[in-house]
């Protein structure tokens, strides 16, 4: 079964991130959008409750991930992973120039406030971004639903995820920034520069 056909439960997300891209046969995807750009191309997924979104830079590829099954998922080129659980933030520096922080937060409210918040972002996410609701997985009450928003930068792509569990009245929330770096000049390169001419 691909990722994200069936209800997920936030008590079982994980966060992934990985250097190189994702087949889209693992997915059911949702929504997707692409962004161009002058130093970078991105692909954004909806995957149900969770999401996807990889930056590519020439040949330098980062992707990141919020799923519910790592049984599906490749163990190559796969960096980090942990489970969601309260606040965390986290910081990938490649040698290639590419930079990755991540801030996490998994935010547990009364229903009322829940409620409010809710109705927020619905509001907020009717007019940016990526932002889908599923119906077909409420139960009497809001419906669970998945927030992109995200600012298109010259050397940065910066994302905010929110993904509404209304069964455990929470709130995942994820802020990312891949930043795109040059990439170091290899030692061969520099010393053949400051070589002396003969």
């Amino acid at each position: 079964m691909e990722l994200g056909q069936t209800l997920q439960r936030v008590g079982d997300m994980q966060f992934f991130l990985y250097r190189r891209a994702l087949h889209p046969e693992l997915f059911h995807i949702h929504q997707e959008r692409r962004i161009e750009s002058r130093r970078y191309h991105a692909n954004l997924w909806i995957v149900g409750l969770t999401h996807a979104v990889t930056v590519q830079a020439d040949d330098r590829i980062i992707t990141e991930l919020t799923a519910d099954d790592h049984e599906l998922l490749p163990e190559a080129g796969r960096v980090t992973t942990f489970r969601f659980r309260g606040e965390r933030d986290h910081t990938e520096r490649f040698d290639d120039g590419m930079r990755y922080i991540l801030s996490t937060q998994v935010e547990k409210l009364s229903p009322n406030l829940f409620n409010a918040t809710h109705r927020d972002l619905v509001r907020y996410g009717a007019n940016r971004g990526m932002f889908l609701a599923f119906q077909e997985w409420t139960d009497n009450g809001p419906e669970p639903f998945t927030f992109l928003d995200y600012e298109v930068r010259d050397k940065e792509l910066h994302i905010q995820s929110f993904h509404a569990f209304p069964a455990d009245h929470t709130i995942l929330k994820t802020q990312s920034i891949f930043e795109i770096g040059p990439r170091p000049k290899s030692k061969d390169a520099s010393k053949s520069k400051d070589a002396p001419k003969s």
